[in-house]
């Protein structure tokens, strides 16, 4: 994985190689190397681990998603912040399953960082808030329920959010 500076040397690269080109009457060869640099612009915006790992959970592979993801060694110099979101999202989620405690981190962090998509905004506030009620926090839960349903605006979590007030009643 490149550090997110060289991806934009690479394109800055391609885009003189590009324009070399033209200069050379090679007008083929620098369009195909300014449509290029597209990738490197691509992949600086969209770390490709996070996509790798995205594609891994859609297949509930949280090991393989684990991999990729442990092959970003340092993420606040790799990624730039909404891509530092959605590794500590990914995280989360994937320690949702087995500690409480780190993905409860893991989730408060990727909301302050920020992420792209409401829905999921929406997801990790409502894992937020099912932390929150097995803690016995039920205000915080509500507040975290409340913040989710505002976010769903697709009701995809509809169902989970109406099961987790039923729940909370219980309590």
């Amino acid at each position: 994985m490149f550090h997110r500076n060289i991806k934009l040397a690479i394109a800055a690269l391609l885009v003189i190689a590009g324009i070399w080109q033209f200069t050379e009457s090679n007008i083929g060869n620098g369009i195909f190397l300014i449509l290029l640099t597209v990738i490197p612009i691509f992949l600086y915006f969209k770390n490709e681990y996070i996509l790798l790992a995205f594609l891994k959970l859609r297949k509930q592979d949280f090991e393989g998603a684990k991999n990729w993801l442990d092959k970003i060694k340092n993420p606040e110099t790799a990624l730039v912040q909404k891509q530092q979101g959605y590794y500590n999202y990914l995280h989360g989620l994937m320690l949702s399953q087995t500690n409480l405690t780190q993905a409860e981190k893991y989730f408060k962090k990727a909301i302050s960082l920020g992420l792209s998509m409401d829905q999921d905004l929406a997801l990790a506030k409502l894992n937020l808030a099912g932390i929150a009620m097995s803690r016995r926090r039920k205000i915080e839960a509500t507040n975290l329920l409340n913040e989710a349903k505002k976010l769903d605006k697709q009701n995809m979590l509809k169902d989970q959010i109406k099961m987790m007030k039923d729940q909370m009643k219980k309590i």
